[in-house]
């Protein structure tokens, strides 16, 4: 639909309600619902949301160390666009229309939807279509958010038992969750490729449908939101921490990618021994480079470092490898449709918008700079192939890597990276003032 037929829909919509939402700098979507009218009168000029979503954390707990906003500023409205192209309607909550929004009109540097929209639009002024999906593991628990908050965390229930990796029997066992996750999914322009379990109790997997960036970031970000508010439906928490349980494999958010012209997937060479063009190789140089100095930006939390481990899935060496699952850039060259790039290193509690502009800005680095892609590929387990470096290791070294790296900036710009570091900085500093459950088991008898 173009514009002025999607602004009709609107209009004859049932509902008297439009539902709008920003994303943070989590990826959490901020949002509400607007009378019909509202919407219609600010399609054009925009509307004030204030910009405490970007001066606060995952808790509603504000940033005591943020130069961009704060009780300094008195949390300001600032003006955010609703992009039309986002129109879907939510068929679990009787066809609302939805849109997303921005703060793209006035290049607010802190939007993550903003960064993403800029990083593309560099790729596109150099004759690059940015093609990108999203795959998702994530727990399910048998439980309500009401009672999971009453039992402080404890005493998680996964809707089913033991390691059952592409089971139909356990999908089986809650058919009815797993059966509306596929279809109103599909109904709300989130379509799935492929959805099945995962190894470990109450995992499942899904492969969104591809696309370009903009496009798959949007449907990466109302994925997760989608799935917890289904699952809400059917009495079910999911979560998408990186790492719920240390006995278990961690939850991924891995990203496919690819660079093509109006027709040609420019991954491709017939001629080349692997299939692999020159483009694709200094695009996985970039990457290569990029990567230890944007890691907070595909493993955002204190928990996403327990899930970057080796032997669990996950990797934590700078490597790449065709077809390999040990490494940090896993190499799909295939036919001239489907060779794409695998980045493995993103957890499922990542940004979309955050980690797919730190992928694409980081192998169009490689690409503006002609890089050559002279790191071999690694044949066997990438975890032992540690001649290239190793992945930091807590959430506090990858933001001062990041926060000191000049390469950050020139790719990123000053003043998100400034933003982003300030509020990574924070994320670390409240775990360290927290009583953990292991510290009062390893210390309260014994020392």
């Amino acid at each position: 639909m173009n514009n002025d037929q999607i602004i009709e829909r609107v209009k004859n919509s049932s509902s008297n309600k439009v539902k709008v939402a920003v994303t943070d700098i989590d990826g959490i979507l901020r949002g509400k619902y607007i009378h019909k009218n509202k919407f219609l009168s600010v399609i054009e000029g925009g509307f004030g949301f204030c910009d405490v979503v970007f001066g606060w954390d995952s808790s509603d707990v504000l940033y005591e160390n943020s130069t961009f906003t704060g009780w300094h500023s008195g949390f300001p409205d600032a003006p955010a666009s609703i992009d039309l192209t986002t129109f879907r309607e939510v068929p679990w909550d009787n066809d609302v229309p939805f849109f997303l929004a921005d703060f793209s009109k006035n290049n607010l540097d802190v939007c993550p939807r903003t960064l993403l929209k800029k990083i593309n639009q560099q790729a596109q002024d150099s004759g690059f279509n940015a093609l990108f999906s999203q795959e998702y593991e994530w727990f399910n628990f048998d439980q309500s958010s009401v009672e999971t908050h009453d039992n402080n965390f404890n005493k998680l229930n996964p809707i089913t038992r033991g390691m059952f990796g592409y089971s139909l029997l356990r999908a089986s066992e809650k058919s009815a969750f797993f059966n509306e996750l596929f279809d109103l999914l599909e109904k709300f322009n989130v379509s799935l490729e492929g959805l099945h379990t995962e190894t470990g109790p109450g995992v499942y997997e899904a492969a969104i449908g591809y696309g370009p960036i903009l496009e798959s970031a949007d449907k990466s970000t109302l994925f997760k939101a989608s799935v917890k508010e289904i699952g809400h439906r059917h009495g079910i928490m999911p979560t998408f921490m990186a790492k719920w349980n240390a006995e278990l494999p961690g939850s991924s958010g891995h990203i496919h990618q690819s660079l093509w012209d109006e027709k040609k997937n420019l991954f491709f060479d017939e001629n080349d021994q692997n299939k692999m063009s020159d483009v694709m190789k200094s695009y996985i140089a970039g990457q290569l480079m990029c990567l230890p100095h944007l890691l907070p930006m595909y493993a955002p939390t204190v928990n996403s470092y327990k899930r970057l481990v080796e032997g669990a899935w996950a990797p934590t060496t700078i490597t790449w490898g065709i077809d390999n699952r040990t490494t940090s850039l896993r190499a799909l060259p295939g036919s001239k449709n489907s060779t794409r790039l695998e980045l493995r290193v993103p957890g499922a509690d990542m940004n979309p918008y955050l980690s797919m502009s730190a992928a694409l800005a980081s192998g169009l680095y490689g690409v503006k700079n002609n890089l050559k892609l002279e790191i071999p590929a690694t044949k066997e387990n990438g975890y032992t192939d540690k001649s290239n470096g190793v992945l930091p290791s807590t959430l506090q070294t990858a933001t001062e890597k990041m926060k000191s790296s000049d390469l950050a900036r020139e790719i990123l710009g000053e003043g998100f990276v400034n933003h982003f570091c300030e509020t990574r900085e924070w994320e670390w500093k409240q775990q360290t003032a927290v009583v953990t459950d292991w510290e009062l088991k390893r210390y309260f008898e014994i020392v």
